[in-house]
């Protein structure tokens, strides 16, 4: 007979409780509190890092939420190689950094050429855990943490190589719109690097090593950081919100078909644009929020302009959280449900050619000088063809859309994303040869 008391009896909490809060008062550098917490983890079958095994079990009556609780990701890699760039399907990580990057003038093609080399070698290296060529420290590059670096031509970079006709019409002539407010400091620049990863500190150390490579070439017109929910804090694949508390990315396809036609480009012979093949288009987005006055609104007025649930993502028109809106159904008094300046539904796609994925991040960089807070959401949406996804949705949204009150585009910048490399070449090899 079984006579191992339960997991969650009274005495198990008592002793996880006293075991951390004892530990956690310890834990000054003291051999104590080491061993405090080390027999705590003995205990419950908690990974012991200093040995790499985990004493205990589910199996032996351990706590099982004690090896969620020690999960460590830092190792985990994406992969850099292949036929598109990573940091486009890629799960999103919980932070962002986003260079915008202008070539000196005058760079000829060769330097253009050299550049991409460079950056295509470190951005392999690091997204393995492995140091850059150069590097004299080892340890900062060794916890990847998923981080991808991903790459993307502005149209100056065209014209720079002398090939402007390469450059898809929409990234060279993206139009303004009626709501836009854009400030210079966060405008369009030649080069676009996206670099993506769990955490912050891997992060940090990678674009310092890709600044690197590119200041002897360029300088650097702006940088953007921003983050969404840390990963643990909900289920890996749940869609994160923003700053205003909603689900941001509610709309995108899960069905890795279906996300294949909204994302790569597809050419289709046009000689012009041959080399996008396998790659993707992307917009830049910086949209300030005035989130005092959003914070004083009831839940149901941001549900109306929003055109969706607060608390799960949910089409106001019922359904699961990824359902369609039905923009036409109406409540019992014969109004529509969906407003017909709601966010979620001016945006919706009318046809296929409409879909985007978006990955967008939070930002929150302090205090303006007149004592606001500088906040807001770097809207990131790569699709197949601008043309046809972002810019009719916008100029839907930028007349009426609801959320306008709170929100004003102060940057725009779009970018042509060459397709994934394979080892020996390098980022942008179908466009500029060698």
């Amino acid at each position: 007979m079984n006579t191992t008391p339960p997991v969650d009896s009274g005495a198990d909490r008592a002793l996880t409780r006293r075991a951390l809060l004892g530990g956690g008062a310890l834990l000054g550098g003291t051999a104590l509190g080491g061993a405090v917490v080390g027999h705590a983890a003995a205990a419950h079958g908690v990974l012991n890092p200093a040995v790499g095994s985990a004493v205990g079990s589910a199996a032996s009556g351990a706590n099982p939420l004690s090896m969620d609780l020690m999960a460590l990701h830092g190792q985990s890699a994406e992969p850099f190689y292949g036929a598109h760039q990573a940091g486009i399907l890629t799960g999103q990580q919980a932070h962002g950094e986003f260079l915008g990057i202008n070539l000196s003038p005058g760079s000829p093609r060769a330097r253009v050429i050299t550049l991409m080399e460079m950056l295509t070698d470190d951005a392999a290296r690091l997204t393995q855990g492995e140091p850059t060529l150069g590097a004299l420290e080892q340890f900062p590059a060794g916890l990847p943490s998923r981080l991808t670096i991903t790459f993307g031509f502005g149209p100056g970079l065209f014209a720079a190589i002398g090939a402007p006709a390469k450059c898809p019409p929409m990234v060279a002539t993206f139009p303004a719109f009626s709501s836009d407010r854009l400030l210079p400091q966060w405008g369009q620049t030649d080069l676009l690097i996206q670099l993506c990863a769990d955490d912050p500190i891997t992060l940090a150390y990678a674009a310092r090593r890709i600044i690197r490579d590119v200041v002897p070439f360029g300088t650097i017109a702006w940088t953007q950081r921003g983050f969404v929910n840390a990963r643990g804090t909900e289920t890996d694949g749940t869609t994160s919100r923003n700053l205003m508390g909603m689900r941001d990315g509610s709309a995108n396809e899960k069905d890795p078909r279906q996300i294949a036609d909204v994302v790569w480009s597809r050419t289709a012979g046009d000689k012009n644009l041959s080399w996008l093949d396998g790659g993707s288009q992307v917009v830049v987005r910086r949209i300030r929020m005035d989130l005092t006055t959003w914070d004083d609104l009831e839940t149901d007025a941001k549900e109306v302009a929003f055109g969706r649930r607060f608390a799960d993502g949910t089409p106001l028109t019922g359904g699961a959280e990824r359902d369609q809106i039905d923009r036409a159904k109406k409540d019992k008094d014969g109004f529509t449900i969906i407003a017909p300046n709601a966010h979620a539904g001016l945006a919706q796609p009318r046809n296929a050619g409409e879909r985007m994925l978006r990955r967008a991040y939070n930002y929150s960089d302090g205090t303006t000088a007149d004592g606001r807070q500088d906040e807001g959401l770097i809207f990131v949406a790569y699709q197949s063809d601008l043309a046809t996804a972002f810019v009719p949705v916008q100029r839907r949204l930028a007349p009426v859309d609801a959320l306008n009150t709170w929100t004003t585009h102060v940057g725009s910048a779009v970018y042509a994303v060459p397709p994934g490399v394979q080892e020996g070449s390098y980022i942008g090899a179908t466009l500029l040869g060698r």
